[in-house]
């Protein structure tokens, strides 16, 4: 049992904020000096906090044991679906255990692949990734960005596809951006920002992004900037060029809000924009188009989603597929020959259909199972498709759609070796505080007995419009496999029943997304999947905030608890890197309508002297999208607030960050100590570790 955490310093800083009523609110914030990730008091002080952690883990004995077993589990090939650009294909792929997927090249969808790009090369420690990959429409270049130790920023270079050589080009201080290609492979078009002042790299704050032409065999500092605002330095771009060549399409966006504006100009004008949307009222995006006449999808007027056809010479718009019960979903709508693919969620799960370009319904296309499309490749004059489609219990495969006639042929029959037939995925619904019906996914094995003492894990987002769907991982089969249960819940806030579902939990409706989940816990107790005792809970990111609140607000109702990466100071979340384009789903400490929302449900600041469970926090300290201050502050507030006897740990992760990118090999690790962690903690009776 841990006796002694780190001394973590407390100041007298105080913050005053105004609220609602013009009142001076006075807030203290006396771990202010472990936002600055380079100090060497803080450097000290996480290295001291891993100390304890990992003496902590080693001691359990399922630690071992799930290292060997996810390391066996992810060591098959994954195969992801080909795209293609001129007479070639393209492919990520992976065939075990490598720290990042390469990606590969051939001339068709089944082989005979070549590396065309090895990250793994680019780093001795496997922490250099490919963030973004673009192939010029001829096949012949690829632009591609690399991310490095976890941060967001991406540096672009171009590779000739045939020798496989990198071309000169280097572009840097690129974020949230992809390339794309002028027609003839000349040069593409990107985003790019000031370089961070320095030692700001990975706190400064994101504003003032440009859309940037760059020209093959120029130097960066040569680039046409064709797009900056000055005057809003919240606004960022991504460009698009539609497949004819012909148009320029330009997406404004506006921190994480769903609601962009759309322009669009001929390709080759110097000249204005056409502002075909001018506010920021719904989300509208490019479908394709057939010469002047875009497809466009849109949540105006349709939460849910409809599809129109938009006339960029005449401005005629005109509704080819209405809003229906389900949820469409906006990266997943492609233009095929003579038709259009649809994919809508129905209580969060896919389904795919064909319809005409007038908007007809074809046929619905039946996937292999209940389960979710992770991506769809399609071209609008080549009736080639190619997607790939995961549950819980199948990973994801490549699969041929061949149009019109809807056959799909699956390119790979590779699987780890789990016997999946041996478990069942289940759907209940919960009821919430409000009345609101909240879906759950319950994985667990067949013929599970509902004694109430099933160590279970429930996980959950519920922010941004994100749809949680039925996804494979390996590292849940371990847990599974050793008798516990996982569930997935669908909570507000998410996109899975469209725009009105993601606002029900947004600003001053974020509590919904808490009243779900503890909902979701409830259900599962009352129907005795499990109890307190074994109940876990864990959330990424805005999945970590989930989890901190229901901590704070129901420490009762769970034995353990993993916040990864979390947003945990809701006062201060916007003065670092991205943070402030969440204020749409949050709102701000500085303004006072909002002053009491966040007071009353920011993790770190409703910690009081109570038995809180057995927390494991979870950080990389190159996070810049959630920096890692948010995990430090509240990690010390929590070792100061536990009046019980279950442990607070962090476990700070170097040269890693948000997530995305992380090696095979840190997955690996950090997903035995949770899981391990886990065991311990919920009393998994096959794998019960010794009191530590």
């Amino acid at each position: 049992m841990i006796t002694t955490y780190p001394e973590s310093r407390r100041d007298d800083q105080v913050d005053v904020y105004q609220n609602a009523a013009g009142e001076a609110v006075q807030v203290p914030d006396p771990y202010r000096w472990l936002e600055d990730p380079d100090s060497p008091e803080t450097q000290a002080w996480v290295a001291e906090q891993n100390r304890v952690t990992q003496a902590f883990l080693a001691s359990l004995p399922a630690r071992d044991a799930y290292r060997e077993r996810l390391t066996g589990l992810w060591d098959y090939p994954r195969e992801g679906a080909p795209w293609k650009r001129g007479e070639h294909y393209f492919r990520h792929f992976n065939p075990g255990l490598l720290n990042q997927p390469v990606l590969e090249v051939a001339t068709s969808p089944t082989g005979l692949w070549r590396t065309l790009l090895d990250p793994n090369t680019l780093s001795s420690d496997g922490t250099v990734a490919l963030g973004s990959a673009s192939v010029s429409r001829d096949g012949r270049r690829l632009a591609y960005g690399t991310q490095s130790g976890g941060s967001d920023w991406m540096t672009w270079q171009v590779r000739d596809v045939a020798g496989g050589q990198d071309l000169p080009d280097q572009l840097t201080w690129s974020k949230f951006s992809g390339a794309a290609w002028l027609p003839d492979g000349s040069g593409f078009y990107y985003a790019a920002y000031d370089a961070p002042q320095d030692g700001g790299a990975l706190t400064s704050t994101n504003r003032h992004q440009r859309l940037m032409l760059h020209r093959l065999g120029s130097a960066q500092a040569e680039d046409t900037v064709i797009i900056e605002r000055p005057d809003e330095p919240d606004w960022g771009f991504r460009a698009e060029v539609t497949h004819d060549g012909q148009y320029l399409v330009v997406h404004v966006w506006k921190g994480t809000d769903p609601r962009n504006l759309l322009w669009v100009r001929p390709l080759h004008s110097d000249g204005p924009f056409t502002e075909l949307v001018s506010d920021f009222h719904a989300s509208y995006r490019l479908i394709g188009n057939d010469g002047p006449l875009l497809y466009v999808q849109t949540t105006a007027d349709a939460p849910r989603g409809r599809i129109l056809t938009w006339n960029v010479e005449t401005g005629e718009q005109r509704e080819i597929i209405p809003e229906g019960p389900n949820a469409l979903q906006e990266d997943f709508t492609v233009l095929v020959p003579g038709g259009l693919l649809t994919v809508a969620l129905h209580d969060a799960s896919h389904r795919l259909t064909l319809h005409t370009r007038t908007g007809e319904v074809r046929r619905e296309l039946p996937l292999p199972g209940l389960g979710a499309v992770v991506s769809l490749n399609a071209l609008p004059d080549d009736p080639e498709v190619f997607l790939a489609f995961t549950s819980f219990l199948s990973p994801a495969t490549p699969y041929r759609l061949s149009l019109p006639e809807g056959t799909f042929e699956s390119l790979s029959d590779v699987a780890p070796a789990f016997d999946a037939s041996a478990f069942e995925v289940t759907q209940e619904f919960a009821v919430s505080l409000d009345g609101t019906r909240v879906p759950m996914f319950i994985v667990a094995r067949r013929g599970l007995n509902r004694d109430g003492r099933n160590p279970t894990l429930l996980y959950g987002y519920g922010g941004f419009g994100i749809s949680l769907t039925p996804a494979f991982n390996p590292s849940r089969l371990a847990w599974l496999e050793r008798g516990g249960v996982y569930v997935q819940a669908n909570l507000r806030g998410g996109g899975e029943y469209g725009e009105d579902w993601h606002q029900a939990g947004t600003l001053g409706d974020k509590q919904n997304v808490f009243d779900d989940f503890i909902a979701c816990a409830e259900h599962l107790i009352a129907s005795g999947v499990t109890s307190p005792a074994h109940l876990g809970i864990q959330g990424g990111s805005n999945g970590g905030l989930l989890v901190g609140a229901c901590m704070t607000q129901r420490p009762d109702l769970f034995a353990a608890v993993v916040p990864q990466v979390g947003v945990l100071d809701m006062l201060r979340y916007h003065l670092f890197t991205i943070g402030w384009a969440w204020a749409s789903d949050y709102g701000r400490s500085d303004d006072p309508d909002m002053l009491g929302t966040l007071l009353a449900y920011s993790p770190l600041h409703n910690l009081r002297a109570a038995a809180y469970p057995a927390t494991l926090i979870t950080t990389g300290d190159h996070d810049d999208r959630v920096v890692p201050a948010h995990s430090f502050k509240f990690g010390a507030q929590l070792q100061r607030c536990q009046t019980g006897t279950a442990p607070t740990l962090l476990r700070i992760q170097t040269r890693a960050g948000h997530g995305a990118g992380k090696p095979t090999r840190l997955v690996i690790e950090e997903a035995a100590d949770i899981w391990a962690f886990l065991e311990h903690h919920l009393k998994l009776q096959s794998g019960q570790a010794t009191s530590s």
